[in-house]
């Protein structure tokens, strides 16, 4: 990591040095798009990044006024809004990289926030689509994500907490709670885990949840990431904390439950019994995306027996082509599988779509008739791949597929055998991760009976009458809905 002191103007020893011109040129030397400007009439001189102000803003309110003052009535009209005084170097050069103009009048520096709005506007998410519910998302302007929050959430309690992480980036953090419901004891622990971070800086959410795990060597993620407003608000009246980071579009949630990576937020725009099916629905897409190609291999290596007389029969017919064994077989065609889902990722959406069609109807059906693989390990790969598709978090879907060839690789070597102990180890493995202290497998263990009617399930809202355990709230009661 970069030396900040060497960096970013002197972070330590300028918090009480007095800003110069000077010393600001010095900083900002070599930075080609800073512009120094001397303004005709009060002589006055104006330092900023074109590129970070609001142009018409700067010279309709700044350079136009200060042009045609005097000398004389320069400091009187610094001296009120919308200038501020700067008092020392180091935040004169925080405030110039956040979009402000120093003016330098004689002796005092004052400055100018004139932060210019990039990038887009709230519009719908792509990756987390919904059929039913509000369809705006979050998008990579903090204060963007901060106003449709709070225009869902309107109440005085919702609380903000203003961090900065990254050394050189120095990006801005903004974690939210709801007082009085929140844990205050979590709100601590996750303030102090983002303060203690010491990176050159960091790009987006899903890289800062990976500097504050518990569990970090974990394949699972233990923050939930969404770039719903709906569902974090939802985290927030749960009694979750919330972080927000400028320039990403995820937004995290926690204290977080494996179980909670399952649910989507349309499954409360439903009525109760079509949410709880469509979350049973996921969790059985859970183990087939892990377990299904893993058994194929196990039963056709070492278990023939378990597979039906007449089924057996069109099984051998159909891999006694293939020259490999079931194990090789099912690595090759997942590996083929995953190539297709990456190249389709990264290529334009147009050209994703011609691969999908071209991986899965002419390599699939070129590959069984070249004796490459049986027509039956092709479906069990589909069905693998379809069920991994209806996981909400895409995070959770690419980690659940690493595991896959984990389980098939041993599946292969010791049957059944292998793919309990596979299993079993993973149990083991999610047992002992926490998350702000909590259990990852919350309401399973420890049991929490009220906690599975929203999350195994997702109940009717006359039932869901107390936030789940796992936020530790003292502020239990949520509905009071009477039946």
């Amino acid at each position: 990591m970069a030396d900040p002191k060497d960096v970013d103007g002197g972070t330590k020893s300028d918090e009480n040095t007095k800003p110069t011109l000077e010393a600001v040129a010095e900083a900002m030397k070599g930075c080609v798009d800073c512009l120094h400007e001397k303004l005709e009439g009060s002589g006055a001189d104006l330092v900023y990044f074109p590129t970070l102000v609001d142009l018409n803003n700067l010279q309709r309110d700044l350079i136009r006024p200060l042009s045609q003052a005097s000398s004389e009535a320069l400091n009187t009209l610094l001296s009120g809004a919308p200038f501020r005084a700067a008092t020392d170097l180091k935040s004169c050069i925080k405030s110039i990289m956040d979009g402000a103009a120093a003016v330098f009048a004689g002796q005092k520096v004052y400055l100018f926030d004139a932060p210019k709005s990039t990038g887009r506007q709230v519009e719908q998410s792509e990756t987390e689509t919904v059929i039913t519910g509000p369809h705006d998302g979050f998008v990579e302007s903090l204060e963007e994500n901060l106003g449709v929050i709070r225009k869902r959430l309107r109440s005085p309690k919702l609380k903000t907490v203003a961090l900065e992480v990254g050394e050189i980036a120095k990006t801005r953090v903004i974690l939210m709670y709801v007082e009085g419901i929140a844990n205050e004891e979590f709100v601590t622990l996750l303030t102090g885990r983002i303060r203690d971070i010491e990176i050159d800086g960091v790009s987006d959410s899903n890289m800062l949840v990976q500097l504050i795990d518990e569990n970090p060597n974990s394949l699972f993620p233990q923050y939930l990431t969404t770039e719903r407003p709906d569902a974090v608000v939802s985290k927030l009246l749960g009694g979750r904390l919330a972080v927000i980071l400028d320039g990403s579009p995820g937004v995290f949630s926690a204290p977080t439950a494996f179980l909670e990576f399952f649910s989507s937020p349309d499954d409360y725009y439903q009525r109760w019994p079509i949410g709880t099916g469509l979350r049973i629905l996921r969790l059985i897409g859970f183990l087939i995306t892990i377990c299904f190609t893993a058994f194929y291999v196990s039963v056709t290596t070492f278990h023939y027996e378990m597979i039906p007389h007449t089924m057996l029969l069109n099984l051998a017919e159909s891999r006694s082509r293939v020259p490999f064994p079931p194990l090789i077989e099912a690595l090759l065609m997942e590996t083929t599988i995953e190539l297709l889902r990456e190249a389709g990722a990264r290529l334009p959406t147009k050209i994703g779509q011609t691969i999908g069609i071209v991986g899965g109807i002419v390599i699939g059906q070129a590959a069984v008739q070249a004796g490459f693989t049986s027509n039956i390990l092709i479906i069990a790969v589909a069905i693998s791949a379809i069920a991994s598709f209806v996981i909400p978090s895409y995070i959770m879907s690419a980690s659940l597929r690493l595991i896959r060839f984990g389980l098939i690789i041993l599946a292969g070597i010791l049957g059944n055998l292998g793919l309990i102990f596979g299993i079993g180890f993973i149990v083991v493995h999610m047992a002992g991760v926490t998350n702000l202290g909590t259990s990852y497998l919350t309401p399973i263990a420890p049991a929490k009976f009220m906690d599975i009617l929203d999350t195994l399930v997702r109940g009717p809202f006359w039932a869901l009458r107390e936030r789940p355990t796992l936020s530790r709230t003292k502020n239990k009661v949520r509905t009071k809905v009477k039946r």
